[in-house]
């Protein structure tokens, strides 16, 4: 893959907190990322299907007898909510329609919205953008807290047609279909439920209202597209955390659907590397526990760790999902985040890079191949791999094309796909 340039490409991470967070935690050792991972080398692995821990593959759903499709649903049974609000507005083939939701809001409390774009085909992605966390006072002045149609339409040129969003292009496994895009300004990976939350030495409370947030969104992108053929959950960054929180729900809200999730550089390591008191504190934040999928009791630990379960359990409440995760395999990035775990959350220390790509070879081993799901890593310590044209059709990993992994996913077909 050609080298990208640094201003050139969309980080989850706005550069300024990663070199404030370097400054703050000392430098993040990533080592040589030209190397191959230690944990395998020229390693392109089939998976035993991404469905359940039984083997069976998630290529589709029968519909069951009540209508609603067989797996759908957490452990209880649980049907989900009804949507039923007012489709979205029309648009033009290929052109953006960005639409204001007064009942969704950022952060800082001000209004936000979704974007759409109506494809050829039937199909539906369904895209939740990535932007770091709010939990502290340096990570907060990062994140962004407010997003309506003027941070859309800086956002929509170029990034709207380019990497995973380019409709021009054949080697895009979904250049054809509709999407909708979720902007992200809640701060709380998309799954927070509390308001007036007052951050260090921040002046104004903050409400940190993402789940809330994803109901509102799906009660209008729902009737609009109840009857996709298939439909692909896909997040970058804070976007892949969010849509792992809520896949549950989005799987619920299309019954009868094929469907798919790629999480872009969001893994949830064991609680070795993603520490419990810093998941504690994400919980406390946020309301993150109480928003945890019906039925994760691994995910709450007593120390607070347990999050890396949320994976299996996703793969265990949804078995005709195809479930596929991208990743550096030294991902400075989300090192950083997880940094602030280091030492017992004293907020000083580092996570060098030979540390993240143990923990994320263990995560693949221990939870996502024996659940069914797929993985692609990378061996660099660049950040979301969906986003940019010279990353998402040109990247290509012991002779397999992320491109051609995605279309696979997408097919049933789930595999682990390594240097």
């Amino acid at each position: 893959m050609p080298p990208v340039a640094a201003s050139a490409r969309p980080l989850a991470l706005p550069r300024s907190l990663a070199l404030a967070l370097a400054l703050a935690l000392g430098p993040i050792a990533c080592g040589d990322d030209t190397s191959p991972a230690s944990a395998g080398a020229s390693e392109t692995e089939a998976s035993s299907g991404s469905g359940d821990a039984t083997g069976s593959t998630g290529s589709g759903g029968e519909a069951s007898s009540g209508g609603e499709t067989s797996g759908v649903g957490d452990t209880t049974g649980d049907p989900g909510p009804t949507y039923d609000g007012e489709p979205l507005p029309p648009g033009e083939p290929g052109e953006w329609v960005w639409v204001d939701f007064p009942d969704a809001f950022c952060r800082d409390g001000t209004p936000t919205g979704i974007a759409v774009r109506y494809g050829t085909s039937a199909n539906l992605m369904i895209y939740l953008q990535g932007g770091g966390a709010c939990w502290n006072t340096l990570t907060c002045f990062n994140n962004p807290g407010f997003y309506g149609a003027p941070e859309f339409a800086e956002w929509v040129d170029p990034w709207g047609s380019i990497g995973i969003f380019n409709d021009e292009s054949p080697d895009n496994p979904v250049g054809e279909w509709s999407v909708v895009y979720l902007p992200y300004c809640s701060g709380d990976v998309f799954a927070g439920g509390r308001e007036g939350v007052m951050i260090d030495e921040q002046p104004d409370p903050m409400d940190f209202v993402g789940y809330r947030n994803i109901g509102a969104f799906l009660q209008r992108i729902v009737p609009t597209f109840a009857d996709a053929p298939a439909v692909l959950i896909a997040g970058a960054s804070a976007g892949g955390f969010g849509g792992g929180f809520n896949f549950i729900r989005f799987a619920k809200a299309f019954p009868k659907s094929e469907i798919t999730f790629i999480d872009d550089s969001a893994p949830i390591l064991a609680d070795e590397y993603t520490a419990p008191c810093l998941q504690q504190t994400w919980r406390d934040t946020w309301g993150l526990t109480e928003n945890l999928p019906p039925g994760c009791d691994a995910c709450t630990g007593p120390d607070g760790g347990g999050l890396t379960n949320l994976a299996a359990h996703i793969a265990a409440a949804v078995p005709r999902a195809n479930l596929g995760l991208i990743s550096s395999t030294r991902d400075a990035t989300i090192s950083i985040f997880y940094a602030f775990g280091v030492d017992d959350c004293s907020g000083v220390g580092t996570m060098p890079g030979s540390v993240f790509q143990e923990g994320l070879f263990r995560y693949r081993d221990e939870e996502l191949a024996p659940s069914g799901w797929g993985s692609y890593f990378i061996a660099s310590n660049e950040h979301v791999w969906t986003q940019l044209n010279s990353d998402f059709f040109e990247t290509d990993v012991a002779g397999v094309l992320l491109t051609d992994w995605v279309q696979d996913l997408l097919d049933g077909q789930a595999s682990h796909v390594a240097p």
